[in-house]
């Protein structure tokens, strides 16, 4: 399957160069879209009618409108247990009921169901994991085999903000490190030299 991949991906490359040789105009973002569908149309393929699990986390992107990244974790064929991304989805807001209709859009769109899911991780913001109105009880009451599991990687983020507020020193590491953060992004120019160097 690699093999075929590497093939596919050579190809392209070569009609790219083919084109820009010619002083023929495409658009990257078609090549882009092209490749990202049928990506998806063959991670949707492993699945098929299988079971698989969820993982969804919603922030916003630079220019503050929400999204929400939607990644799939389910076992193949030969007992391995695959992780891929599926898709990022711009919502109108972060409410759980806009998130479920992302989700329900982007599954109708690959063909995939809620009855196929088995687990469910998200962080423990309310929208997400809320007992009564949240994502994970919107979904559990479609399909109650849809188990949540806190997301690990949030624990571990939690972790270490723990251990940043005890301990001074690594509490000054990060203050620093967002305030060079901050003080890069704002300039282009920064970031340029920052790139040289």
């Amino acid at each position: 399957m690699k093999a075929e991949y590497r093939t596919r991906l050579l190809v392209s490359v070569d009609c790219a160069r083919f084109l820009l040789h010619q002083g023929l105009v495409f658009v990257v973002t078609d090549i882009t879209n092209a490749l990202a569908s049928e990506t998806t149309s063959i991670i949707v393929n492993d699945i098929g009618h299988g079971l698989f699990a969820i993982l969804c986390d919603e922030s916003c992107d630079a220019s503050t409108k929400e999204q929400l990244a939607v990644v799939i974790r389910y076992v193949d064929l030969h007992g391995y247990v695959i992780e891929h991304f599926l898709g990022i989805l711009h919502v109108s807001d972060a409410t759980a009921l806009s998130l479920k209709k992302a989700i329900d859009v982007l599954f109708s769109k690959h063909g995939l169901s809620i009855s196929q899911i088995r687990g469910q991780g998200y962080d423990s913001a309310s929208n997400m994991r809320g007992e009564y109105s949240g994502l994970k009880t919107l979904i559990m009451k479609e399909n109650g085999s849809a188990y949540y599991i806190h997301c690990f990687a949030h624990q571990l983020q939690l972790s270490v903000v723990g251990v940043a507020k005890k301990h001074v020193q690594v509490s000054s590491m990060y203050n620093t490190l967002s305030t060079l953060v901050h003080f890069l992004e704002d300039s282009s120019k920064r970031q340029e030299i920052l790139r040289e160097q």
